[in-house]
């Protein structure tokens, strides 16, 4: 059993059917780039418009898609099967913000990617929350990557916040440099296993 409840803008909306979630200006982009794999870079765009019913809006958004976006005009007409990870992972964001958004939920975006097509998303994120002023609630264990971008963020433990503050404090903070960005007080690396050590629970949740 689920407890609580989630609101936004004053109205609940966890009883909501998706669609309704959706127009009420919440979208999520799931873990593992969930394309539709049988239709186009293009269809997978206008999917993710079904609560517009204005044909030259959806023509707009998918041209803002683009602008975001470059690399997926040039492969627009080419099955989303076909396309890189990278390539899969800028479609799904992509076709969530054809509905025009206020909050996206992004979960694990750097998933199975290499470094620089990680970069390169998240830097089209930052941009979409700087210029389109669209909130992103981003989960992400690449810490580094998550907070250079943050502007709050918050650290979670067996299902508990234990830690929240600004991005840059977070970037600051000793024991996020130790036990998520693998960093000592005076900046030694340290390996996975001592990081992980029972210590962080206990001085985070005692």
């Amino acid at each position: 059993m689920t407890k609580g409840s989630i609101e936004f803008g004053g109205d609940r909306i966890d009883r909501l059917p998706p669609n309704q979630v959706v127009q009420r200006g919440v979208v999520q982009v799931f873990e593992g780039r969930r394309v539709f794999e049988h239709l186009t870079t293009e269809e997978n765009l206008v999917a993710g418009a079904h609560i517009e019913r204005d044909r030259g809006r959806v023509s707009e958004g998918i041209a803002r898609i683009y602008e975001y976006f470059p690399g997926l005009k040039e492969r627009r007409s080419v099955q989303a099967g076909y396309l890189s990870g990278g390539e899969q992972q800028m479609l799904v964001i992509g076709r969530a913000l054809m509905s025009n958004p206020k909050v996206m939920l992004l979960d694990e975006p750097s998933l199975g990617l290499a470094p620089m097509l990680v970069e390169e998303i998240f830097e089209i994120v930052q941009r979409l929350n700087q210029q389109s002023k669209l909130t992103v609630l981003l989960v992400e264990q690449n810490a580094t990557m998550a907070l250079a971008i943050a502007d709050h963020g918050y650290v979670m433990e067996n299902g508990r916040i234990v830690l929240d503050g600004t991005g840059a404090a977070l970037r600051e903070n000793a024991d996020i440099k130790e036990f998520y960005l693998g960093l000592t007080e005076v900046g030694a690396r340290k390996s996975y296993r001592d990081v992980k050590h029972y210590k962080r629970r206990k001085r985070w949740l005692s």
